[in-house]
């Protein structure tokens, strides 16, 4: 039995994957690795199929025409056989030390013939040329050291919503709800996250730092000029997440709360990428996108518009939008990100 397959989507990536790869085999025997070869024009595939020659009990590799990351993370979950699935970019890494406590800890819920929904872990910010290393934690938030479900969430600072870095979600529990990735689409992850929360009962929180997130590519989705060039995109990720649910529909309340949360981020990231473009066509795309909100959900519209971040991001006329693209510069030195 495989405990967990971790996907690694390639694309181009010969400069790099090998060591997002190596940091995933620390896991062991007990793992599968799926790398997924998404039409690689450079050595991905000869690098990909020389792990797999060395590591037949592990490694598979997949090869498909160009789809984007988000049709590599289908492919890589349809083909998944461990019980619990997670996403490393090929960029990125593990933490040794962490991913071996993952390991133990999926271990005894099989021994103790417990399964979780998802598990939750910190994440670090590996900005190139910054001395302080910003870690992502939950320990303010989530319980530890127990199985819990929604009612028991606390707070989470703006800072602390979950992203695909930090989440590994229960295999089946993936399959049953259905998720898709949208081909060719930039800044999926979100999706990847947020759509599969209502399907989730159990959860718990491991406290230690296991995904590095490599921040310093030019070429990178989330550097800011190419969130700029790509802002459609985003746009779309935006819109889809706002089709997927009515939040009235979704019974519990923190859950109901913390979705809330993170499309009001999302609300924000699109308006902000908006404003700092300073085109006017993508300020009008900006306007569309909040009337967008407002007529498929009044109600959530209402709550996140009147929010400090809703708020923030509608701030009237030139010099509105000048304090909002400082707000936005101030939170990415402290947080790290892009």
């Amino acid at each position: 039995m495989k405990y967990i397959t971790f996907a690694i989507p390639c694309y181009n990536s010969q400069d790099y994957m090998e060591r997002a790869v190596e940091s995933v085999l620390k896991g062991g025997k007990d793992i599968e690795i799926i790398i997924v070869n998404d039409g690689s024009k450079d050595g991905t595939e000869e690098i990909a199929k020389r792990y797999e020659r060395e590591y037949p009990d592990i490694v598979r590799v997949i090869s498909q025409e160009n789809g984007g990351h988000g049709e590599a993370v289908n492919t890589g979950l349809l083909h998944a056989q461990g019980k619990y699935f997670k996403v490393v970019d090929s960029d990125d890494w593990l933490d040794e030390e962490a991913l071996q406590k993952v390991m133990e800890t999926l271990r005894t819920f099989e021994q103790n013939d417990e399964e979780v929904d998802m598990l939750i872990s910190n994440y670090v910010y590996e900005k190139v040329g910054a001395s302080h290393k910003k870690v992502i934690h939950y320990r303010n938030c989530l319980p530890q050291g127990q199985i819990f479900g929604w009612n028991d969430l606390g707070h989470f600072r703006v800072d602390q919503y979950i992203l695909m870095h930090s989440v590994i979600y229960r295999t089946e529990l993936l399959k049953l709800c259905q998720l898709h990735l949208p081909k060719h689409t930039f800044y999926v992850d979100n999706i990847y996250v947020y759509y599969p929360l209502p399907h989730v009962s159990t959860i718990y929180y491991l406290d230690v730092n296991l995904y590095r997130y490599y921040i310093g590519r030019d070429d990178q989705s989330v550097n800011e000029k190419n969130m700029i060039k790509r802002i459609d995109q985003q746009l779309f990720v935006n819109k889809s997440m706002i089709d997927m649910y009515q939040m009235r529909m979704i019974p519990n309340k923190k859950l109901r709360n913390y979705m809330i949360k993170y499309l009001a981020i999302m609300m924000t990231v699109s308006s902000i990428i908006c404003i700092r473009s300073k085109k006017e066509e993508n300020l009008e795309k900006k306007k569309e996108l909040w009337i967008y909100l407002k007529k498929k959900d009044y109600k959530t519209y209402f709550k996140i518009r009147y929010g400090i971040l809703g708020q923030t991001m509608n701030l009237p006329g030139k010099p509105g939008r000048k304090i909002s693209s400082m707000g936005y510069s101030v939170m990415r030195r402290i947080i790290g990100f892009n």
